[in-house]
């Protein structure tokens, strides 16, 4: 990020994050991308060195870093070591599920539940999608029933859930209204529920996802037939699922932002270096002209981005960051990320295509970028509906 952007204060949590990398992750990381799957001693070296759960508050036993430069330093740190995989997989815990805890479960629910999202015991996943089910969340089929005790009962599916296999449970929204499934549900259809894997048989993970890239972090479908969900699991008030899901996107979408420019700086600086050592025609691939321009239309490229995600991040610290605003966080950082990580693989030439080459790894990684946390379509409906909304009459 530019200059000025970190204090002092962030700069001793990068070394921190930095010498574990280096001691965690560095040696291990293509062992896990080759097996689809990260162990869970790495999640537990994380909590050791205190990077999980950074935003929880010091009454629940956390350090309440809920300054979101701190999250944005893990990010950078994984990426210089070329572990994207692993950044994933953190938000996800992070950015998304423990959001959720923080807003709106009670305090008996704070008081059980996030001392273990810190300690690495639990993983959490996002159980959101559906085969049917993408951006329309209202299509959601997975249903929950209201037993007589006031336990709930859950069966369906969900897909493309990161830390599907190695996690311990999932953020699930579920149907509560007891409207058929086939047809989309209302604005209180549905209700957020935190469901453990740990004695639910009808828990169940599906096969292994084949993706693109981010091969380590593991992606699955998950199958839900008839588990038992505890009333104290249901996470704020009945029918409100979506009225929350709407409350958690502007961080998780940041998140997306955030990763989006550390992946694009990164690359950018690689791809540097390559093209000031590599020759062809008795020239550094650096000194023609067509490289010269390209390079500064993406060094131009990514300032901005990092300029607008500074004012995101300064608006989320002060509570401000709005739907609206992550989406356009997100829309522009995650595409130039896509475009600038496309152009230096091409300036790699035929190493750019080769695996073992980070940029490689980078444009299979940056792909899901534009899809994750809400596709580049669906933010520009976002972000046009609050334009619309501002011009329609009598609205200024």
């Amino acid at each position: 990020m530019h200059t000025g952007f970190y204090d002092e204060i962030h700069e001793e949590f990068r070394e921190v994050v930095r010498e574990f990398v280096t001691r965690e992750v560095t040696p291990h990381y293509k062992q896990w991308d080759a097996a689809h799957m990260m162990p869970r001693a790495l999640w537990e070296a994380a909590a050791e060195n205190g990077l999980l759960g950074l935003a929880v508050p010091e009454e629940h036993g956390g350090m309440g870093l809920a300054d979101y430069r701190f999250r944005m330093i893990i990010d950078e740190e994984l990426a210089r070591a070329d572990a994207l995989g692993a950044a994933l997989a953190f938000h996800l815990h992070d950015d998304w599920v423990l959001p959720a805890l923080l807003q709106f479960a009670t305090e008996e629910q704070k008081q059980s539940w996030l001392p273990r999202f810190m300690d690495g015991s639990f993983v959490s996943s996002v159980g959101f999608t559906e085969p049917g089910a993408g951006s329309d969340l209202r299509g959601v089929r997975t249903k929950a029933t209201k037993n007589d005790d006031g336990s709930w009962t859950l069966n369906g599916q969900k897909t493309f859930i990161g830390n599907g296999i190695s996690g311990d449970g999932a953020l699930v929204l579920a149907r509560t209204d007891g409207s058929d499934v086939k047809q989309r549900g209302g604005a209180t259809s549905f209700s957020l529920f935190l469901v453990t894997k740990e004695g639910n048989p009808g828990y169940t993970p599906g096969n292994q996802l084949e993706k693109m890239g981010l091969k380590a972090s593991d992606t699955a479908e998950l199958f839900f037939s008839d588990v038992q969900i505890p009333a104290a699991n249901l996470i704020g008030e009945e029918g409100r699922g979506l009225e929350y899901v709407k409350a958690i996107l502007p961080q998780g979408r940041l998140a997306v932002a955030a990763a989006a420019v550390v992946v694009a700086e990164t690359v950018l600086d690689q791809t540097l270096d390559y093209v000031t050592q590599r020759n062809a025609f008795g020239e550094r691939i650096a000194d023609f002209q067509n490289t010269r321009f390209q390079l500064a239309d993406l060094q131009t490229g990514l300032e901005a981005a990092q300029r607008y995600l500074a004012a995101q991040v300064e608006g989320f610290n002060a509570g401000q960051l709005d739907l609206a605003g992550a989406s356009k966080a997100k829309l522009h950082a995650s595409e130039f990320a896509k475009k600038c990580v496309d152009i230096c693989l091409q300036l790699h030439g035929g190493y750019g295509y080769i695996l073992e080459y980070p940029v490689a790894q980078a444009y299979l990684a940056v792909r899901l970028l534009t899809i994750f946390g809400g596709t580049s379509e669906i933010l520009k409906e976002t972000i046009a509906q609050e334009l619309l909304a501002g011009s329609a009459p009598n609205s200024r």
